[in-house]
């Protein structure tokens, strides 16, 4: 899943495997406000797209504001936060589709909880009602949950998370969505609600422990090409321009 990011996405990978968090912020940064400007090829963020690819540059607004946290620079981190903010209010205002503006929401409570901004519950509770408003409206929850708007948005959450699990899957697609799609709203809703309980705490302790894995690519387990020479895993997260290690992100050589 990528948009349009000039290759400043690949660059805020290679900045994590150098635990250069700062750099990283600026990456992710650049590669948010590029997105922003123009998603895909051709495209603009205010048109209609059933598939809100300019979700994936509030996605990224939203990581530099977590590498800016474990940066130390807290300043930095709130003026990102802040900025996504203005921007997810702005484009859920233009579009038509009721799933997307709780996304949307949902994405202004994330960016609450990247930036440590205050009202981090009442943000949610503003998505979780967003969702029961579209309730049937939204006509196949599970399409939507698979475009890259909903994928982007989760994606601050399930890198943080991974951060503290050696680098494996730690929530799965369905511990954020509802048990039960034909309740459309609450199916959704779910997001907001599993968010509210975990992210807080989890980017809590990788702020604490200082360190933020890149994201889950492609991956090879006990491989006979790469090795970490960090920690000696030999197995592979292939992502960005690089190989890295899947258990502590840093650059994997070849054997």
């Amino acid at each position: 899943m990528r948009a349009d990011d000039d290759g400043h996405y690949d660059d805020a990978i290679a900045s994590l495997a150098d635990r250069n968090y700062t750099a990283a912020g600026d990456a992710y940064t650049r590669a948010g406000r590029r997105v922003l400007s123009g998603p895909r090829a051709n495209s603009s963020p205010f048109d209609d797209d059933e598939h809100g690819w300019v979700g994936i540059g509030l996605s990224y607004l939203c990581t530099a504001s977590i590498c800016y946290r474990v940066a130390g620079q807290q300043a930095r981190a709130t003026h990102r936060a802040v900025e996504g903010v203005a921007v997810s209010r702005d484009l859920a205002a233009v579009t038509d589709h009721a799933a997307q503006r709780a996304c949307f929401e949902e994405l202004i409570a994330d960016l609450h909880v990247a930036g440590d901004l205050n009202g981090v519950d009442e943000a949610y509770d503003d998505a979780v009602t967003a969702y029961r408003d579209a309730g049937a409206g939204i006509d196949d929850p599970q399409r939507w949950a698979t475009t890259p708007l909903f994928e982007a948005a989760a994606t601050p959450l399930t890198q943080v998370a991974r951060s503290l699990a050696d680098g494996e899957i730690a929530i799965e697609w369905e511990q954020l969505h509802g048990s039960d799609p034909a309740d459309q709203a609450a199916f959704l809703a779910e997001r907001a609600r599993y968010k509210r309980r975990r992210f807080p705490s989890l980017l809590d302790r990788v702020v604490e422990g200082g360190y933020l894995a890149a994201p889950r690519g492609s991956t090879e387990y006990d491989t006979d090409h790469h090795y970490c020479p960090n920690c000696e895993s030999t197995s592979v997260n292939w992502i960005g321009d690089d190989v890295l290690c899947l258990r502590c992100s840093s650059v994997a050589r070849p054997q």
